[in-house]
């Protein structure tokens, strides 16, 4: 059976809506920070208007990257009024801060919530990019695995 194609953007709202779950994740942890075993994988497009990462990391990752919260990340930040987020990570010892456009985003993961989503880059800001077929996203580091994101816990403000 032929479906017609709709005039309305259904997909482009419901993607919107699904986005909408991982900055809401974002903000919740912006605000409160990660509680007990909960963490993210984010994988987002480098190439993607509007993203900024130090020429090291985009040199690294030309398309697209992964990047993982959980115990030490700083000054996370959600725009919703700018449609973007930014972080503070360490890469091999060197600290960088990260800023991403929701548009951007390729994926969204909290392996102990068993909960992921994936996205397609928001055409309507990728105007312009050539077509290229997203990287993976790692799994998770078994625990054995020593892992790529250094843990920052110590520059974290604490909660009183």
């Amino acid at each position: 059976m032929n479906t017609p194609e709709s005039q309305i953007p259904y997909e482009s709202w419901a993607a919107r809506a699904l986005r909408g779950v991982a900055v809401d994740a974002l903000e919740f942890a912006a605000r409160e920070g990660l509680p007990g075993e909960h963490h993210f994988y984010i994988s987002f497009r480098t190439d993607h208007p509007g993203t900024k990462i130090p020429d090291h990391l985009k040199s690294r990752y030309p398309h697209e990257m992964t990047i993982v919260l959980q115990h030490r990340f700083w000054d996370l930040m959600v725009d919703r009024a700018a449609e973007r987020f930014s972080v503070g990570l360490s890469f091999s010892g060197v600290p960088s801060v990260l800023s991403v456009p929701f548009g951007a985003l390729t994926a969204f993961q909290d392996p102990h919530a068993n909960f992921g989503l994936r996205f397609e880059p928001d055409e309507t800001d990728a105007a312009g990019l050539p077509e290229v077929e997203p990287e993976p996203a790692p799994p998770p580091p078994a625990a054995s695995e020593t892992p790529q994101v250094v843990s920052l816990d110590a520059f974290r403000r604490k909660r009183e």
